[in-house]
């Protein structure tokens, strides 16, 4: 046998060799790219809050009419009041850590939370107490925004509903999250679909939700052009606002109300 033929038989590893370097490879690559991204993640867990916060208060300026591409977001908000509304009075209430308070949380524990009876917008529980917006000018109440969320077909949805200080009409509406269909149900972000909903009355004079979605050219002010082809989505963003709207949710609130902003 030539010395080429014994080295060659010399340089073949065992098969059992070869494949535990590869899972050692495998392995120390799923560990370094483990330590990659958990980094990066806590390292900008700061920065993704800010901007979602950021976001909220920009689809809120947006709701109440506020928002131009050149508006420094955070100015402008410094204009508008929060407070926090106990839904089963309607009353203003303190909260231990205003600028902590996250309603969606609350809603997942027991102690300031409620089941919700009759559930329209099909999200089980509700937190005891809201977080509210108010605009005023010359100490008035101008503008009010409610948050407001429930099930569209494939996704819970999340946004805004800004009303005149008359509680009845609407001066914008806007979502900050949402996963429905493309070109379908995921229009209730298009502009265009949004601003057909501008000035048109969300409750009658006794302070009942009064709006309605319809599949037909609108008649009246308490009626708004649906989204085509999405049907389900429709239905949600309608039992969402019938439930918020009603004594379960901000009714008692808007009805106890004043134009000074005191409920």
């Amino acid at each position: 046998m030539s010395a080429n033929s014994k080295k060659n038989e010399n340089s073949v590893q065992p098969a059992s060799e070869s494949f535990l370097k590869t899972i050692t490879v495998a392995v120390v690559l799923c560990l370094v790219c483990s330590v990659i991204v958990s980094s990066a993640a806590v390292l900008l867990k700061d920065k993704q809050l800010a901007n979602a916060s950021l976001d909220k208060k920009k689809n809120i300026l947006v709701a109440a009419n506020l928002f131009e591409q050149a508006t420094n977001i955070e100015q402008a908000f410094a204009n508008i009041e929060q407070k926090f509304v106990e839904l089963s009075s309607g009353k203003f209430v303190s909260v231990a850590n205003p600028s902590g308070f996250d309603q969606r949380q609350l809603a997942k524990v027991d102690d300031s939370s409620v089941a919700i009876e009759k559930d329209l917008a099909r999200i089980g529980r509700r937190s005891k107490v809201a977080s509210i917006y108010l605009v005023k000018e010359n100490d008035k109440v101008k503008t009010i925004i409610l948050p407001i969320h429930g099930k569209g077909l494939f996704s819970t949805l999340y946004g805004f509903i800004a009303l005149k200080a008359d509680k009845q009409t609407i001066v914008g509406l806007t979502f900050y999250e949402q996963g429905e269909t493309p070109g379908l149900g995921g229009e209730v972000e298009n502009p265009r679909w949004l601003a057909l909903w501008q000035d048109k009355k969300l409750l009658n004079d006794e302070g009942l939700p009064a709006l309605t979605l319809v599949k037909s050219i609108p008649k009246n002010e308490f009626e708004v052009d649906a989204l085509s082809g999405a049907t389900m989505t429709t239905r949600g963003l309608q039992n969402m606002l019938d439930y918020w709207l009603s004594e379960d949710g901000f009714g008692p609130f808007l009805a106890g109300l004043n134009v000074e902003g005191e409920a």
